[in-house]
C-alpha cells in the first residue's frame, strides 16, 4: 500500500542501463563538435584575415583600391597607418590602410 516508495531492486538494472558509455566514448561528440566549429568558422576567418593583412601590407603609390565605405581612388601617398587616396581630379582623402577592402585593376577608374 504504499504508493510513493519504489523498490530499490526494481531501480538497480534500469540505472546500470542508463549509465551509458564509458571514458573516451563520450568525448567523441563533443571533441566532434569543436573540430567542426574550427574548419567551417574559426579557420576561414583566420585566412580572410591573413589574406587582407597582406594586401594592406601591400599597398603602393598608383594602386586603384576600393575602401570599405564604397569610396575608389587611385593612392597618391602611402603612410605607415594611413593611406591618401585621389577620389576625383584634385581631391584627395586620408584613409586608415585598414580601411582598403580590394586592390582593382588598372584602368578600373577610367571605365567609371
Amino acid at each position: 500500500m504504499n504508493f510513493f516508495i519504489n523498490d530499490a531492486l526494481a531501480e538497480a538494472p534500469a540505472a546500470a542501463a542508463v549509465a551509458g558509455p564509458n571514458g573516451l566514448a563520450g568525448l567523441i561528440f563533443p571533441i566532434g563538435l569543436i573540430l567542426v566549429l574550427y574548419f567551417f568558422m574559426i579557420r576561414p576567418q583566420v585566412k580572410r584575415q591573413k589574406a587582407h593583412r597582406a594586401l594592406v601590407e601591400s599597398l603602393k603609390k598608383g594602386d586603384e583600391v576600393q575602401t570599405t565605405g564604397g569610396l575608389m581612388g587611385k593612392i597618391t601617398e602611402v603612410g605607415e597607418n594611413f593611406v591618401r587616396v585621389e577620389v576625383a581630379d584634385g581631391m584627395v582623402v586620408t584613409v586608415r590602410r585598414a580601411a582598403v577592402e580590394a586592390v582593382m585593376p588598372k584602368g578600373t577608374l577610367k571605365e567609371l
